[in-house]
């Protein structure tokens, strides 16, 4: 199975750090957010991965190469265990033109077979991981159709993400009928948003090819699904899990807090450190173990 990893954005919001390097190389806790990206792919049972990559990206490329002045070190373990597991193909979006444009670059790689996409700034942390969810639903659903995974976003966040709305046919699967990208709330049809992860059919690159660009002058893919509508199908489908959209400062921040919560050799000791630190500053008491009340932002 086959799946493309977009990773070609200027990472603008995190300037100055992704001057000289790549948003997808921001370490979460013990690793770069891409590496995440591609063990989902892998433990989804992907075996060719093909990430879209673009200028100042080399860093990726070399993430996943062979370094022998590490030799064997412990730590590169699960890292020497992908490359045994997947091939890593790597191509370049010459201009950045949007996500659409980006995936279309892989349309000589993929062939006329269908493919998942993984955004290589979003990590989702879901029992079955969720490449593989939406690839079962879209064989239980015939293979013919192209299937994304929507959560429901609030209404605050409505303006951030392409919105589709449709019929629910069966719990957590919708037939999709109309999508609108990044809306006003007035003009969203549902609030079920586009987390990032897909699984569709080769007919999208055709599609991708007859649509102009859109907003902020880019080949946006909700265009391109669209489009895909009026040829085939289009479902969207909830999933069990956990979705960090590493997209700015703030949630890269929280994101890396939760996963050092949960991590055996940091957890409590950060847990520690937060009581103690705010308790002074705030004169709290001692917070909660529960890593979603430490970090709960709503």
């Amino acid at each position: 199975m086959k799946v493309v990893i977009p990773a070609a954005g200027l990472g603008l919001r995190f300037l100055p750090a992704t001057k000289s390097m790549p948003k997808e190389m921001l370490p979460v806790l013990d690793r770069p957010i891409i590496q995440y990206v591609v063990e989902e792919a892998v433990d989804s049972g992907c075996d060719d991965i093909l990430i879209v990559t673009g200028r100042a990206k080399r860093a990726v490329e070399d993430h996943f190469d062979y370094s022998p002045e590490h030799g064997d070190h412990r730590a590169l373990g699960r890292l020497d265990e992908l490359s045994q597991r997947a091939n890593i193909f790597f191509v370049r979006q010459r201009r950045p033109k949007g996500l659409g444009d980006a995936v279309l670059c892989a349309a000589r790689h993929v062939g006329d077979e269908a493919f998942g996409v993984l955004l290589g700034d979003t990590i989702n942390i879901c029992d079955v991981p969720l490449l593989r969810q939406l690839h079962d639903k879209f064989v239980a659903l015939g293979g013919k159709s192209s299937v994304v995974a929507v959560d429901v976003v609030p209404d605050s966040k409505v303006s951030d993400y392409g919105i589709v709305a449709g019929d629910e046919v069966s719990p957590g699967v919708i037939e999709v009928h109309s999508l609108v990208e990044k809306p006003s709330l007035a003009e969203a049809p549902s609030r079920y948003g586009i987390t990032g992860a897909y699984w569709l059919t080769p007919t999208i690159f055709e599609c991708l090819r007859k649509t102009p660009p859109g907003r902020n002058g880019e080949v946006q893919l909700t265009d391109a699904l669209k489009r895909l509508l009026e040829h085939e199908k289009l479902y969207a489908m909830t999933f069990e899990g956990t979705r960090y959209d590493i997209g700015d400062r703030f949630l890269w921040l929280k994101t890396n807090i939760e996963f050092a919560l949960r991590d055996p050799e940091h957890g409590e000791r950060l847990r520690s450190f937060l009581a103690e630190e705010l308790g002074q500053a705030a004169g709290l008491r001692p917070l909660s173990r529960r890593p979603s009340e430490l970090v709960r932002s709503d």
